[in-house]
């Protein structure tokens, strides 16, 4: 939100100016920290109509991981939580993140837990990131679990990094397959359907498939814009409704039944969980406390149902690795592993290693993204353009020939 303010300044001087804030606390918050005392806030109303979430400003990956790192090298050093904060506000060159840290300083402050601080803005840490804390509070290691945060986001970064990079050539082969696509059903279409016209007369035989380009082309000139407004509206209400914890909860589902997202998505999930659970386990967690807390840090709420699942079997007395053999998402060598670290003790190292192989897993899926998309885009490219050839180029051809006879 946007405030504009008058401020009274140390000197006592009067300092005008606008800032975005969570809040008006988070404001007032933010101006103490520049010493300035304000004296008229006003919220600033929105220009246009529609508010888009869409557009709300996010922090940056790069923001995230430095502040991320620093807090947890001051933490270890014995900083007070408060202290670390207000020093990480002046510090951070966003200005959006001094404001939200200023924000979770002033909760922090007043009694509530940093990772309930941190969840009252989820455009700068998500859900995966706030569990994350809250896991490192019950256990007492937030230092370790903040380096260990900012390790992930730097990875989670790299893959998203991976990833554009893999479908940036296919999503332009796309793109310009789809302007081409409604250019020629549009402009070109039409004057090819007046040449074959011309050529046999109204009542010519064509191919099926001529007759059917001819007839997707009469559509998309009467209701292009329609086609192109609705396309943008289901879009946006579908991205909206992903928000929601219904709509979310089914697009996980579909990630876990889709064939390349379910590999990569269940292999960040396990890599996750075993990293998470280790480090709670070796600072002395009980299993069914580092259940609870890790299965909102695996980042898909189908996984996160079946560690619940989990929780209740090991409540009733089964060892950990049985219920997670039974699910349908945890591979074979996760309970495995976990068995072994059952029997041995040594749960918590033995998750280490299973997280390392996964991370390893999820970075050769990534790479090898790339040489899978690009070859298939070609092959559709080249089957769309192969299709609109012989729709047009052949029946043209056949007719000429018959024109030419007679």
């Amino acid at each position: 939100m946007n405030f504009s303010y008058k401020a009274l300044a140390a000197d006592g001087k009067t300092v005008s100016g606008s800032a975005e804030a969570a809040d008006r606390d988070g404001l007032i918050a933010l101006l103490a920290r520049q010493k300035l005392h304000p004296i008229v806030i006003h919220a600033e109303k929105g220009k246009g109509g529609l508010h888009f979430s869409l557009l709300k400003p996010k922090v940056r990956l790069t923001d995230l991981v430095i502040f991320t790192r620093q807090l947890s090298t001051m933490i270890s050093a014995g900083v007070p939580l408060v202290k670390a904060l207000d020093t990480l506000a002046l510090d951070t060159d966003s200005k959006y993140l001094r404001t939200i840290i200023a924000g979770v300083t002033k909760d922090v402050e007043s009694g509530l837990p940093l990772a309930t601080a941190f969840a009252k803005y989820p455009n700068a840490f998500s859900r995966v990131y706030i569990n994350m804390v809250k896991a490192g509070e019950s256990g007492g290691i937030l230092d370790e679990i903040l380096k260990r945060l900012a390790t992930q986001v730097e990875q989670d970064a790299s893959i998203k990094k991976k990833i554009r990079s893999a479908m940036a050539y296919p999503t332009v082969i796309f793109v310009v397959t789809i302007i081409a696509f409604f250019g020629i059903m549009i402009f070109i279409m039409p004057k090819i359907s007046s040449i074959l016209t011309g050529l046999a007369g109204p009542n010519a035989k064509l191919p099926i498939y001529t007759r059917v380009l001819l007839d997707i082309s009469k559509v998309m000139q009467h209701y292009a814009l329609y086609i192109i407004l609705g396309t943008i509206a289901l879009i946006f209400f579908t991205v909206r409704y992903i928000r929601t914890p219904k709509g979310r909860y089914q697009f996980h589902y579909l990630l876990l039944r889709a064939p390349i997202f379910k590999i990569v998505v269940t292999k960040i999930a396990v890599a996750r969980f075993s990293r998470t659970f280790a480090s709670l386990m070796s600072a002395g967690v009980s299993v069914l406390d580092a259940l609870d807390v890790t299965g909102g840090a695996v980042g898909n709420l189908v996984i996160e149902g079946e560690l619940k699942k989990a929780s209740e079997a090991v409540r009733n007395g089964r060892p950990l690795s049985e219920p997670l053999g039974d699910s349908k998402y945890f591979p074979p060598i996760v309970s495995q592993m976990l068995s072994v670290g059952e029997e041995t003790g040594q749960i918590d190292t033995v998750l280490v290693k299973v997280a390392d192989f996964y991370d390893e897993e999820v970075a050769a899926v990534i790479n090898s993204l790339a040489s899978i998309i690009e070859p298939v885009m070609i092959v559709v490219l080249g089957g769309v353009v192969g299709l609109i050839a012989a729709s047009v180029m052949g029946p043209i051809a056949s007719l000429s020939k018959n024109v030419a006879n007679q």
